[in-house]
């Protein structure tokens, strides 16, 4: 388990990491990418806990997830089963173990800003922290990657190699884009990606 991750995660924070995982009932597993998550936490049947975490994501979203899902564990650890997952209790517990990883050793000077701010009340996930988000897809592996507030207004893209749509208008942080089969609005966090159809 440590081998795999320690080739995930920045060299600066492996004995950190290494200290956090130190639980003999926690096991983590680097998965194949799922998209509607980057990680996840379940305490299992025969009572051992697991996180799980995508094996594409670069080495600072792949940190930032893996305490992300440390966090659940030491709030469920620490405070029982009945808090909210992504509650008062869970978002203290991954400010206080996120907070040594926070320096310019382990994450480049331009993400410290983002990552203060962003940190002083972390949400469920960093994708809603458009700013962030965007600022950690700069680090992904294949960097060409096309945005949905990049395009003007009346693109047609399709999402996730599925549907199709079309950018139509602002909302306060979202975008709405029709789904061109459907009529159906749908609101887009400014960084989905998306692939360009030409017309």
């Amino acid at each position: 388990m440590q081998n795999t991750i320690i080739n995930h995660i920045p060299e600066q924070a492996i004995s950190k990491v290494l200290e956090l995982l130190e639980h003999d009932n926690l096991t983590v597993l680097v998965k194949k990418e799922r998209k509607t998550r980057h990680g996840d936490y379940r305490k299992l049947s025969n009572g051992k806990h697991q996180i799980t975490i995508n094996n594409n994501l670069n080495k600072y979203r792949f940190l930032i997830t893996l305490v992300h899902e440390v966090a659940h564990f030491e709030a469920y650890k620490n405070y029982g089963r009945l808090i909210k997952p992504h509650g008062l209790e869970w978002k203290r517990t991954f400010q206080h173990l996120m907070l040594p990883f926070i320096n310019p050793e382990v994450f480049p000077l331009n993400l410290l800003p983002l990552l203060a701010r962003h940190f002083k009340n972390p949400k469920a996930s960093s994708d809603t922290d458009s700013d962030l988000a965007y600022a950690l897809k700069q680090f992904d592996a294949n960097s060409d990657k096309t945005y949905v507030f990049e395009v003007p207004f009346g693109t047609v893209f399709r999402f996730r190699d599925k549907k199709t749509f079309k950018k139509v208008s602002k909302r306060v942080k979202r975008f709405e884009c029709v789904e061109i089969s459907t009529g159906k609005v749908y609101l887009f966090s400014p960084n989905a990606e998306i692939d360009i159809i030409e017309e």
